[in-house]
Order: structure tokens, then C-alpha cells, then sequence
């Protein structure tokens, strides 16, 4: 089962428009808690935690400070979400990890709970937990994939990436460029038949943008 857990925070959140002009997008709060530690929360009891950084990293740094949370600062370029795990692997080790988004937000099971329980290493290089667009609250896009009956994902549907999966890396490593993101890996493990989906059963909520933060809160009824 993995033991470590990579937590996205890199991004310049310029959805954000203002608010992220002094701060970055997981130190914005929602009910009165960052965005960060409400993805800090879900991650309690996993060995090995990182958190990478590069828009105002000196935020996320003292923000974390004393916390035994591993920062990954990335610099001088951001190296989006392939790049950037792959930057932070001597942090997290060899094995399969989870990764997470910290612009989300969660009603219901425990989302690496659910991920830990449908694991299985002997058919899957990646399993991503998705929810249908009917309870992707504050969503302004399409869905991203459909789930075939053998688990498998394919592009587009109504399923949307909540951001929050279990991951072999070793492909990482076959990718020649410095920036990229996850979605090469992913396409390498489809073609293989390799990349499969999980349903999530509750509610969540991207905070991606301004109008967000309402709705999450709404969410967790605050």
C-alpha cells in the first residue's frame, strides 16, 4: 500500500484573480481553515508527506514550518503536475504514491480511503478517483473521462478528476522534457490498459475560482 502522499500547491491560481495577488491558492481559506490543511486533513497517518511550492513558496514554506512535512520548492521554473513529481521522488521514494489537489474540497468518505481500498498493483498503474459532473460542485467544464465495466478510463464523459489518485512513477522517468504534465503518463498507461477510475459517492467541490469558496462552504454547511 503506498506510504506517501504528494500534495499539489505549485500553481500560480490566477483563476483566483485577485486573491492569489499576495498569497497562493491553498493558503486561501475556506470556513476559516486554509485551503492546504483542509487537503492536509485527508492525508493524516501517511508516512511520508510533500508538498511542492513554487508562486510565493516562502508562504507555503513557514506555513508548514515544524509540521515534518517535506517541501518541495521548485525553481527557477514551475514544472507542472508530471514534472513536479517527478522533482519530488527522492522525497517520496520508489513505490506507488498518492497525489492530491489542494483546490478541493470533499463531502463524504475520506477520498484515500476509498483509493486505498481499490488498489491493486497486479492490473492498475494508475487508479483515479472521479465523480460525476451532477455532484462536481462549482465545475465549469466537462466531464474529463467515462468508466468502462473492466474499470478502465477512457477521454471524455461525464467523470470528472477530483484530483486525488494512486500512481506508479517508474514512467515518470521515460519522459524526456523538464516540464509536463501527469496527463503523459496517464495517456502511456491507457494504451496499456493500465489507467482505471473509481467512482466517489459523495459531493465535491472545485475551488479553483472566486465563486468557490462559497460554494465549499456551502458544502461543509458553514
Amino acid at each position: 500500500m503506498p506510504d506517501a502522499v504528494m500534495l499539489f500547491a505549485a500553481g500560480f491560481g490566477t483563476r483566483m484573480g485577485a486573491l492569489t495577488a499576495t498569497r497562493p491558492k491553498p493558503l486561501i481559506e475556506v470556513a476559516g481553515k486554509p485551503l492546504l490543511d483542509h487537503a492536509l486533513d485527508l492525508t493524516a497517518g501517511i508516512a511520508t508527506r510533500v508538498v511542492n511550492a513554487h508562486y510565493l513558496s516562502d508562504q507555503i514554506e513557514s506555513h508548514l514550518n515544524g509540521t515534518g512535512i517535506h517541501v518541495s520548492v521548485e525553481h527557477p521554473d514551475i514544472l507542472d503536475t508530471g514534472g513536479g513529481l517527478r522533482f519530488a521522488l527522492p522525497k517520496l521514494g520508489t513505490h506507488p504514491v498518492y497525489t492530491l489537489n489542494t483546490d478541493a474540497i470533499w463531502n463524504g468518505p475520506n477520498p484515500l480511503d476509498l483509493l486505498r481500498a481499490a488498489w491493486d498493483p497486479v492490473r492498475m498503474d494508475a487508479l483515479l478517483l472521479c465523480v460525476p459532473l451532477a455532484r462536481a460542485v462549482g465545475r465549469k467544464t466537462p466531464g474529463d473521462f467515462s468508466l468502462q465495466p473492466d474499470g478502465q478510463l477512457s477521454r471524455k464523459g461525464d467523470l470528472v478528476y477530483t484530483g486525488a489518485q494512486i500512481i506508479k512513477t517508474e514512467g515518470l522517468h521515460a519522459i524526456p522534457d523538464k516540464v509536463f504534465s501527469l496527463n503523459r503518463l496517464w495517456n502511456a498507461q491507457a494504451e496499456t490498459g493500465r489507467l482505471c477510475g473509481l467512482t466517489y459517492p459523495g459531493q465535491w467541490c472545485d475551488v479553483g475560482h472566486p465563486e468557490g469558496i462559497a460554494l465549499a462552504e456551502g458544502l461543509l454547511h458553514v
